[in-house]
């Protein structure tokens, strides 16, 4: 259920920058693994980048790759999702979602955020 908050969403321009943010509340993110993913209008979410909580595995999402990261900070048991030459393709409303277990980009994840809107427009 809800024991995400996220910030960080917003109206970018095509080839910006944007970080967004995964604070957990109650549970240690470190032992939890963590993804982000995200819904255009009309379509259906979809996982875009994913890491276990040993970070021995990361999953991408086509066309992310190079582009996005997660980055972990422990000590504000928080996670960030870093992204870098953005696209129109990538607007839509991102959620942070954790859980003991791997799921990769199945949306099977028990705790999720919110979402927050990211929106990549000249």
């Amino acid at each position: 259920q809800l024991r995400l908050v996220e910030s960080g969403g917003g109206l970018v321009q095509p080839g910006g920058s944007l970080r967004l943010s995964c604070v957990a509340e109650i549970l240690d993110l470190p032992d939890y693994t963590v993804a982000w993913f995200r819904q255009a209008p009309g379509k259906e979410r979809e996982g875009v980048i994913a890491v276990t909580r040993d970070e021995d595995r990361t999953y991408y999402a086509d066309g992310v790759k190079g582009r996005f990261t997660i980055i972990r900070d422990n000590a504000k048991n928080a996670a960030y999702l870093q992204m870098n030459s953005l696209k129109s393709e990538d607007t839509g409303i991102y959620y942070c979602a954790a859980d003991q277990l791997d799921f990769g980009l199945s949306a099977e994840y028990d705790y999720w955020g919110q979402g927050t809107q990211v929106t990549v427009s000249s």
